[in-house]
């Protein structure tokens, strides 16, 4: 997506369905397919058939929106969010956030990879980890001897 850079722009809305989804959650938008507006449990069906791990990738995303951190999609940068504090184009993200279920077996190596891409753009890594609807988040520094 394009960093907005003028506000007077006349375009349609473009957004993912995990944020379209919240801001359905939260009465910011309606969202249609044709002429009839999608109810939230469809909206959900759909993104539950067509985005994998949707429940622990929606739980984080709603959390951190609650938190007033602004997500965004971090394949760029080898994860699943990067997160801002005001926004793209606003500021630098300053985390990358990759979401595993708890219980979830993750090799190390992947971990190595995403905290050494993050850490060469200036960005930390937290590891969000989803169980049954909580989240809980861990920081991951570079720590040398």
């Amino acid at each position: 997506m394009a960093k907005p850079r003028d506000r007077s722009v006349n375009a349609p809305l473009e957004l993912s369905l995990i944020e379209a989804l919240y801001l359905v959650e939260m009465n910011r938008v309606a969202v249609l397919q044709g002429d009839r507006q999608l109810a939230q449990g469809e909206l959900r069906d759909i993104a539950l058939g067509k985005i994998p791990r949707f429940e622990e990738l929606y739980a984080v995303y709603r959390d951190l929106r609650r938190r007033g951190l602004i997500p965004r999609r971090g394949l760029k940068f080898g994860c699943d969010y990067l997160v801002y504090r005001h926004g793209p184009g606003i500021d630098h993200a300053p985390f990358g956030v990759q979401v595993f279920r708890v219980n979830e077996i993750v090799d190390p190596v992947e971990l190595v990879r995403m905290g050494r891409l993050l850490h060469s753009v200036r960005k930390k890594l937290v590891i969000a980890i989803y169980n049954e609807g909580a989240v809980a988040y861990h920081l991951l520094e570079w720590w040398r001897p």
